[in-house]
């Protein structure tokens, strides 16, 4: 099941696209800026409907309780909502946990590019510099 969420995010308009599949929910939140109307969102899909869709496969899926519990004694069912409160810290539905876990996983990719591309920028002053000492050898 595919659902699309926009809404209101501070100055912006953002978009949810959120993948239910075997009890398994995927996440990609993309900005749209100032407010769609009907006919710009579907424009907006239909340009990038394939790529939110292939982001959202490729985000950290996340368990979904979309699934009836059955009945649990009140007791128990109070005792186990105090250990998930201690244990969680931030309470969150499971888009939230999603967009989040994607987030933190296009963070990691994007410290990864930049450590390339710093290691990459101080190999070529390193070559540089070499070719400098080499020149300035034959000089002599």
């Amino acid at each position: 099941m595919v659902t699309l969420s926009v809404y209101l995010d501070g100055p912006f308009w953002v978009g949810v696209l959120e993948i239910v599949e075997d009890g398994r929910l995927r996440v990609t939140r993309f900005t749209l800026g100032s407010e769609p109307t009907d006919p710009e969102l579907y424009a907006y899909l239909m340009r990038y409907g394939t790529a939110l869709l292939e982001a959202a496969s490729r985000a950290p899926a996340v368990t979904s309780d979309m699934r009836a519990r059955s009945k649990v004694n009140p007791k128990r069912a109070a005792k186990l909502a105090a250990r998930a409160a201690a244990r969680i810290t931030t309470r969150s539905t499971a888009s939230q946990e999603a967009m989040r876990l994607e987030l933190e996983s296009r963070k990691k990719a994007a410290a990864a590019d930049r450590k390339a591309t710093r290691q990459e920028e101080a190999e070529h002053r390193r070559e540089v510099a070499r070719r400098k000492r080499v020149e300035r050898r034959r000089d002599r």
